[in-house]
């Protein structure tokens, strides 16, 4: 793991940044990447940071009320980041809208952000189509990630261990008979959309509706853009245009999107 900037007396380091603010939210996102919860030792493992350093930091973010301990002496995400996050999934939608938009206009079908959280889809923006056809789809809404078109994409931009630590060792929750239910032959799957840089859910959460999904590059966390819509249209589409064109368009917009949402 990468040292910690050197901080002056002023606790600043060199970047500019205060390394407490800096440690704070590398403890947060410690915690996030443990699932949530983890014991002290655990943190200290995984950021790197002293023990008594850990301490401080905790007691603070607990007094705030970002952190909670529970009866077993292990820590969790507290209620307050609740939400930091609702208001920043709906600016994120915000800011990725003309990017939806522009991507709708450009297939005439339904386009979807979504991210990766605790182990599930969260689809924080979308364009509907103009033509009619209501979908599972919704701003809000939590999905399995094996499932959807911008599920896998977002897990294939995981490394593999984290990818099949969030798939698990069980067979995967059928939605319909095309879901991918078998976690070591979803990896290989995953393995060759990385390859294609681009992924297609043939009917996997809902009879009839097709997606194709890509990865927003650069984004602060792993996200995903798709278009979804009737299996039939979206096959015409790809008959029409040629999927090997649609994909180019959606990776630059794509492209264009991530670095307006990178740090």
């Amino acid at each position: 793991m990468a040292s910690t900037p050197a901080a002056d007396r002023t606790g600043t380091d060199r970047t500019g940044g205060v390394q407490s603010v800096e440690r704070a939210f590398l403890l947060l996102e410690a915690l996030a990447d443990a699932g949530g919860t983890a014991a002290l030792s655990e943190l200290s493992a995984s950021s790197g940071l002293p023990m008594p350093t850990i301490h401080r930091l905790i007691r603070t973010l607990v007094q705030q009320g970002y952190v909670r301990q529970d009866t077993a002496r292990r820590y969790t995400l507290g209620p307050r980041l609740i939400r930091l996050g609702e208001t920043a999934g709906r600016l994120l939608g915000s800011w990725a809208r003309p990017y939806l938009a522009e991507l709708m206009e450009a297939t005439g079908e339904t386009a979807n952000l979504a991210v990766l959280e605790g182990g599930e889809v969260v689809y924080v923006g979308q364009v509907q189509s103009r033509r009619s056809m209501r979908m599972f789809t919704e701003v809000g809404r939590r999905v399995q990630p094996h499932c959807t078109g911008v599920g896998k994409a977002l897990l294939a931009q995981l490394p593999e261990e984290e990818a099949r630590a969030i798939l698990g060792g069980r067979p995967l929750q059928a939605h319909t008979p095309y879901t991918h239910t078998d976690p070591a032959e979803l990896l290989q799957h995953l393995a060759a959309a990385r390859e294609a840089g681009y992924v297609v859910d043939d009917q996997e959460q809902e009879i009839g509706v097709r997606c194709i999904a890509v990865a927003v590059p650069g984004a602060p966390a792993p996200t995903a853009l798709s278009v979804s819509g009737p299996e039939a249209r979206i096959r015409a589409l790809e008959a029409q245009d040629g999927e090997a064109a649609l994909v180019p368009v959606m990776r630059q917009i794509a492209d264009r999107l991530g670095r307006v949402l990178a740090p």
